[in-house]
């Protein structure tokens, strides 16, 4: 088959896969329904460690977690969850919630949208365990 007719065939079959993954709502976020749905996000990153409290936040974009080994958060990357400590985790407010910076290559910096309040209740709780 000649390229001039195979390109266009690939470019137009990717492009309607993506089109058709999108309409069909496979392409949205991922969210944290409740805190059930944050636990089980934690537990599959980290089996072996299960959560002992957990606070979910109002947009339901991201959780707190607290285990016996130290705190983690759990927040959507893409249509999925991925879940971290916060062990030597740097904390900074920003104007639309707070910025965690991680000594994690694989993760180096996090952006959890919270509004001011609860911002600052995510901070004090984490200075606690600091």
């Amino acid at each position: 088959m000649p390229l001039s007719i195979l390109l266009p065939m690939v470019v137009l079959g990717i492009a309607a896969i993506a089109v058709l993954l999108h309409l069909l709502g496979l392409s949205r976020r991922a969210t944290l329904p409740d805190v059930a749905a944050a636990r089980a996000a934690w537990l599959r990153e980290f089996p072996t460690d299960a959560p002992i409290h957990v606070t979910l936040c109002d947009n339901r974009s991201a959780a707190l977690i607290a285990t016996e080994t130290g705190r983690g958060v759990v927040w959507p990357m893409g249509a999925d969850t991925t879940a971290r400590y916060l062990t030597g985790a740097r904390l900074t407010a920003t104007s639309s919630g707070l910025r965690l910076d991680l000594p994690d290559y694989t993760a180096p910096c996090i952006h959890i949208a919270l509004d001011s309040d609860e911002a600052a209740a995510w901070q004090d709780t984490l200075k606690e365990t600091a």
